[in-house]
């Protein structure tokens, strides 16, 4: 995180402001490089508490292009949790708690634990929809076909590295 720190300060004291096409306008130092030895960890750009098990879990979850939760919540992954249980509880009658209360959190601990360990209940109650892996996996072509966007870069990748 220092050496990102450092890269700012270098931008904000050196840099030179340039115009772009947005109007906008950018800041900026020519031929920085910044090296990190993973052996000390992800280098994450970021301030906060990062969990990289579950940025690990949740990009593999995208790679697979489902927008079932099943996966996250067997893989103690939680922040796609809120939208499936508010709409089996929306879908079922039930009142909803508050967000955030000791209610909601043990319901959702609940409902989780069951998306987790019973496939017929995580297949019914746990799809999130469109969400990016199965945009990235399945996006509409048109003619009722997908585009796997994935496949198609890293094809791109092998037959033409170039271009």
């Amino acid at each position: 995180m220092k050496q990102y720190l450092d890269l700012l300060q270098d931008i904000l004291d050196n840099g030179v402001d340039k115009n772009d096409r947005t109007g906008t306008g950018a800041r900026s130092v020519f031929g920085r490089q910044v090296r990190y030895d993973l052996a000390d960890g992800f280098p994450a750009v970021t301030t906060k508490k990062l969990y990289f098990n579950s940025v690990v879990h949740e990009l593999l979850w995208f790679l697979k292009g489902t927008g079932n939760i099943e996966y996250l919540a067997q893989n103690n992954v939680h922040i796609w949790d809120e939208w499936p249980f508010k709409a089996y509880l929306e879908k079922n009658g039930l009142p909803i708690p508050i967000v955030n209360s000791d209610d909601w959190k043990s319901q959702q601990k609940e409902f989780i634990t069951k998306i987790a360990s019973d496939h017929e209940f995580a297949e019914e109650w746990g799809d999130l929809g469109p969400v990016y892996g199965v945009q990235w996996r399945k996006w509409p072509n048109g003619d009722g076909g997908f585009i796997d966007q994935i496949a198609n870069a890293i094809e791109m990748i092998r037959n033409t590295p170039d271009s």
